[in-house]
């Protein structure tokens, strides 16, 4: 049995069970948590830059409050006193949801929290501020003109990925606990593959989104943390009912803890090491590839299968170009010259799509959707690379300009599962020989959210990962 990782002294370290472990026993307070990652927040920030806004007066009143609660032993919901962010797609209310852009007029009432925080914010989650986005979410690289390039923390020349970036690099360094992040295509898994976390894609409509994301319903929101059973832990309360979301599943009101630890003992596992089409990076096969038998060591059956649905790509552009520019056309064209001009160029080409061409689109996602579910007949789960390749230079949206169009082209094991809006996430399995991390993605049928944490958390109890202590190396200008 593997030795793990150290046991952590400093509370920014703690995971949220571990916290609400301490509250419970009044061996630790919520201020005293607070504060420590405060001050992780304090130290970190300038060199990851993943935060586009802290509020410490308003997170350790928040945290203040909880501590009361706690002594008096009447605790407020699941995540009482646990310091949390919010991606800054995310209305948070008073504080301004700008989403990476200029465009957006940060003078707002802001009076409104989105459902994600709205139900973090009942069950006492200490909100700390909000994490770094591209503009509106629209690439998976974390930079922009308004907050400028967030920096991967295993190595600060190199991005952490995105949308949800900001996320991931405060998730690794203990800025938080909790984060909530977005996935329109990746944008969960790929941060979390790159700085080696926890990142699950829920089912579409299990966590309620309001307003509704403009790239439409391969948007997905979820939780990105630094162990398995935080994130079922807080999917526990980000899956609780909103009416403002129609597309929401009906409530089941499950805490997605209970069978957590139950094992894959007997389930049926397809590998699939490309897709059948995708270009893996040799580090990143060999790894993903040694990480599959400890599937089998827990009892599972494993073997390598397809699910034979081929490229999705052109399938998946016409989605989330078209997305793009349903988002644009509310902004004047003095405000659209100061958005990012790969944002501008993708809408471009959405507006040009035909509404044929765009219907042809969404029959064929419904033919590859129907696909997968006849493939999860026969396995319960799907394993694949989280990304194909490990994370590349900062403020770059693809490592190869002349043989990639977009970001798309490098990430083609994530957007499939928004297509088909399944739950997959990305677990971390293993460091390469430069020490960059590489994620494996677990992905299940519709619904079957439970069940990828099951086997996230089987995976995870034979094969804990590292998290750096501090951001290594040294930006490049």
């Amino acid at each position: 049995m593997p030795s793990g990782p150290p046991v952590p002294t400093d509370p920014a370290s703690f995971s949220a069970a571990e916290l609400l472990r301490l509250y419970r026993s009044k061996a630790l307070s919520p201020v005293e948590a607070t504060g420590a990652v405060l001050a992780r927040i304090e130290r970190f920030q300038p060199a990851v830059n993943a935060f586009c806004l802290v509020d410490p007066e308003a997170a350790l009143a928040a945290a203040r409050a909880a501590e009361t609660r706690w002594q008096r032993g009447t605790p407020q919901g699941l995540l009482d006193g646990v310091p949390t962010t919010i991606k800054d797609i995310i209305l948070t209310r008073g504080w301004p949801t700008l989403r990476g852009s200029r465009a957006i007029d940060p003078g707002q009432p802001w009076q409104e929290d989105a459902p994600a925080t709205a139900r973090l914010r009942e069950h006492g989650a200490v909100l700390l501020g909000k994490t770094t986005t591209p503009e509106f979410g629209w690439k998976a690289v974390t930079d922009s003109a308004l907050s400028g390039v967030t920096r991967n923390p295993w190595d600060l020349a190199l991005t952490p990925g995105g949308s949800s970036g900001g996320a991931a690099a405060a998730c690794a360094l203990g800025m938080g606990a909790l984060h909530v992040g977005t996935d329109g295509g990746g944008s969960i898994r790929i941060p979390a593959s790159f700085t080696g976390i926890f990142g699950l894609k829920p089912s579409f409509g299990r966590v309620p989104a309001a307003p509704l994301s403009p790239f439409g319903t391969v948007a997905h929101l979820g939780p990105m943390t630094r162990t398995v059973t935080d994130a079922a832990l807080m999917l526990s309360v980000l899956a609780l009912p909103d009416a403002r979301d129609w597309f929401a599943l009906p409530a089941d009101g499950r805490d997605y803890r209970i069978g957590l630890d139950d094992g894959v003992r007997g389930l049926r596992i397809a590998f699939s090491p490309d897709l059948g089409h995708a270009a893996v990076a040799p580090e990143v096969a060999r790894l993903v590839a040694d990480a599959v038998p400890a599937f089998e060591e827990l009892g599972a059956r494993v073997e390598e299968a397809d699910p034979g649905c081929g490229d999705w790509a052109e399938v998946f552009r016409r989605h989330w170009y078209v997305g793009a520019a349903n988002l644009l056309r509310g902004f004047s064209a003095e405000q659209r010259a100061g958005i990012d001009p790969g944002l501008q160029e993708i809408a471009a080409e959405g507006a040009a799509c035909s509404l044929m061409d765009y219907l042809t689109a969404v029959g064929q996602r419904g033919e590859l959707g129907a696909a997968l579910r006849r493939f999860h007949e026969s396995y319960d789960l799907l394993l694949t690379p989280s990304v194909p390749i490990v994370a590349f230079a900062a403020g770059q949206e693809r490592p190869d300009p002349k043989r990639q169009r977009r970001w798309i082209d490098w990430a083609p094991f994530s957007f499939p599962f928004n297509l088909s809006q399944q739950p997959a996430a990305s677990v971390p399995c293993g460091l390469t020989a430069a020490g960059l991390p590489v994620g494996l993605q677990i992905v299940g049928p519709m619904h079957g959210d439970a069940l990828v944490l099951r086997a996230a958390r089987a995976f995870e109890s034979i094969r804990p990962w590292p998290l750096p202590e501090a951001p290594r190396g040294q930006a490049l200008a």
